[in-house]
C-alpha cells in the first residue's frame, strides 16, 4: 500500500491531500494569506479520517513553487518538519506542473501554457503536453519572464491556465496568437493534482530527504532580498 501526503500553499489557494493506493481525499480553501493557519487543520483532518499516524505515510510531497515566496515556504517548511519527525522522504513537484494538470482534467486538451501571476510585471511561466500516463511534461524549461517574452510552443491546440492569464490576458493572447482554444484564468493548483504527480516521481524513486527539500523561486533577486533582510 503507498501512502502520500501532499501539500500545496503556492498561490491563493491552499490545499492538501491524502493518496492510499490510487485514492485520494483532499482539503481545499481559497484563502489567500491564510495558508499558515489552515494547513496544519487540514492535514490533520485528512489523517484523522483515514486513522494514519504519519509515520505510516511512505512519502511527503510539496509543491515546491514557482509562486508567493511565503506560501512556497510555507509548504516547504510543513513538509520538512513531517518529514523530519516521521523519518520520511520528501518528492518536491513543480507548481507550474500541477497547475497544468489541473488545466488538462478540466479541459480535455493535451497541451496547457502554465502562467502564473509573479508580479512586478512578469509571470511564472511553464509550457507542457500530456504524456501518455495522463501526465504532463514539462517543454523546454520553467521560467520568469514579461508576458510578451515568454517562450512560445508550436502551434497547435492550446490551453491557457492561471492568474497569469487573468492579470496579463491581453499581453498573453496577443503574444500567443491563434494557439489559445481555452482561457482557465481561475484555476489554482491543487494537492488532489500534486499528489498525482508526486506518486508518479516516488514510483520512480524520485525523492530527497527532508534538508533537500528547498523552494524553488525562479526569480533570485526576491530571495537575494529576503536575505539581506
Amino acid at each position: 500500500m503507498t501512502c502520500l501526503l501532499a501539500v500545496e500553499t503556492a498561490t491563493a489557494a491552499c490545499s492538501a491531500a491524502l493518496f492510499i493506493d490510487g485514492t485520494i481525499q483532499e482539503r481545499h480553501a481559497l484563502a489567500p494569506r491564510q495558508h499558515a493557519a489552515l494547513i496544519l487543520p487540514m492535514i490533520e483532518s485528512l489523517l484523522v479520517e483515514a486513522d494514519l499516524q504519519t509515520g505510516q505515510l511512505d512519502a511527503v510531497v510539496f509543491g515546491q513553487g514557482p509562486g508567493s515566496f511565503t506560501g512556497v515556504r510555507i509548504a516547504a517548511s510543513v513538509v520538512q518538519g513531517i518529514a523530519y519527525g516521521a523519518g520520511l522522504p520528501v518528492v518536491a513537484v513543480s507548481t507550474l506542473a500541477t497547475l497544468a494538470l489541473g488545466a488538462m482534467e478540466e479541459s480535455g486538451e493535451a497541451q496547457v501554457m502554465a502562467a502564473l501571476d509573479a508580479r512586478m510585471a512578469e509571470v511564472y511561466w511553464g509550457v507542457y503536453t500530456r504524456s501518455e500516463d495522463g501526465l504532463p511534461v514539462l517543454q523546454g524549461t520553467e521560467c520568469v519572464a514579461a508576458p510578451d517574452t515568454v517562450p512560445l510552443p508550436p502551434p497547435g491546440r492550446w490551453v491557457g491556465a492561471g492568474s497569469g492569464w487573468e492579470s496579463y490576458a491581453e499581453a498573453l493572447m496577443k503574444h500567443s496568437g491563434e494557439r489559445v482554444v481555452r482561457v482557465l484564468p481561475d484555476l489554482e493548483p491543487r494537492a488532489r493534482d500534486l499528489v498525482r504527480l508526486g506518486a508518479a516521481a516516488f514510483e520512480r524513486g524520485q525523492t530527497v530527504p527532508a534538508e533537500l527539500a528547498l523552494p524553488v523561486y525562479l526569480r533570485d533577486e526576491v530571495v537575494h532580498q529576503a536575505r539581506k533582510k
